[in-house]
């Protein structure tokens, strides 16, 4: 990090984010702390998203825009904007969110004061498209304990349809960030990136509403087109599991068979050996993911019966080179 670099970078990925942008720079021009940049990474967008993004530019230093040739996925950008970041703090922003003034103040004095906390973010408020209060967020995984184990096993067993995973966009530590990246693009890799920020440390909420999520039509978690499991027998009695599936994510799986819950089980035993943890740690998470296992064994099953069917669809239905063949002869 050179002498000049800022104390915390906010990274903003955005693609066709006209409506919201501005009210979300201002938000972040408005911090109380002020040692910071803002890096907006433009995902190709066709509307206004790049004229207002030069116009900040040229408005506050801090700000700086870069525009990719071509849409590179939600993903890619994400990890775009943390790659290019300086900053000894970092910290993810929606374009469509806001943060009250004091919010960086208030996360960073807790990052300084104690250095077993990772990750800092406040309380959440939910929004509407007019920036007005809906509800007060309330599902909180208890990720404060001192035990990594259960720290661990907290984060593995919230319960998805609840938790909105606000932590992500808290203030982290660009040092433990680093050895976690990069983000997976796979469904939830979002809980995945919590569950190994939690391995590095402890987080800690400030007991303040200073982080506003916005909820509108157009926000890009409601974007669940890509439904191709659910045409199988056994979705249709169980489920299709995490959505946005994993083809929203990676364009490259779609007709492709995923098991998005057994990636899961790979990801976080993959996560227990990224951080120096002490053998009884590193053991007690191993056991906490055998729990989790054995909590989680119906979705799994799931998978494999769903990968089945699609397996033996493909097996009984002629490749359409066959098929032509076939009514030529006719």
């Amino acid at each position: 990090m050179s002498p000049s670099s800022p104390r915390i970078s906010i990274g903003i990925p955005v693609y066709n984010g006209e409506k919201f942008l501005e009210a979300c720079l201002e938000s972040l021009l408005q911090q109380t702390f002020t040692d910071f940049e803002v890096i907006i990474s433009d995902n190709a967008s066709t509307d206004a998203t790049g004229q207002i993004c030069q116009d900040y530019v040229q408005r506050d230093r801090r700000v700086h825009y870069y525009r990719n040739e071509a849409n590179l996925g939600p993903i890619e950008n994400y990890r775009r904007v943390a790659e290019l970041a300086r900053g000894e703090y970092f910290k993810w922003q929606n374009y469509d969110d806001l943060c009250a003034p004091e919010f960086l103040a208030e996360c960073l004095a807790v990052l300084e004061q104690d250095p077993e906390v990772v990750l800092c973010y406040s309380k959440m408020a939910i929004i509407d498209s007019q920036g007005q209060i809906l509800e007060h967020y309330d599902y909180r995984p208890q990720t404060d304990l001192k035990s990594t184990p259960q720290r661990f096993l907290n984060l593995l067993c919230v319960d998805h349809h609840r938790h909105a995973a606000h932590e992500f966009f808290g203030v982290i530590r660009r040092s433990a960030l680093l050895k976690i990246l990069p983000q997976g693009k796979y469904a939830r890799s979002d809980s995945v990136m919590l569950v190994r920020a939690a391995l590095f440390g402890r987080f800690y909420e400030v007991p303040d509403c200073l982080f506003f999520n916005r909820e509108h039509e157009n926000r890009s978690s409601r974007v669940t087109a890509i439904t191709i499991r659910s045409s199988t027998y056994v979705s249709k009695w169980l489920g299709i599991g995490p959505l946005p599936p994993t083809e929203w994510f990676d364009p490259s799986k779609q007709g492709k068979i995923t098991m998005p819950e057994w990636n899961l089980v790979k990801q976080y035993w993959n996560s227990i050996w990224l951080p120096p943890l002490q053998v009884g740690d590193r053991l007690g998470c191993c056991l906490m993911l055998a729990y989790w296992l054995i909590q989680h064994l119906p979705k799994l099953i799931r998978d494999v019966l769903m990968a089945g069917e699609i397996h033996i669809k493909r097996w009984l239905t002629p490749p359409r080179s066959s098929r032509r063949s076939a009514q030529e002869a006719n």
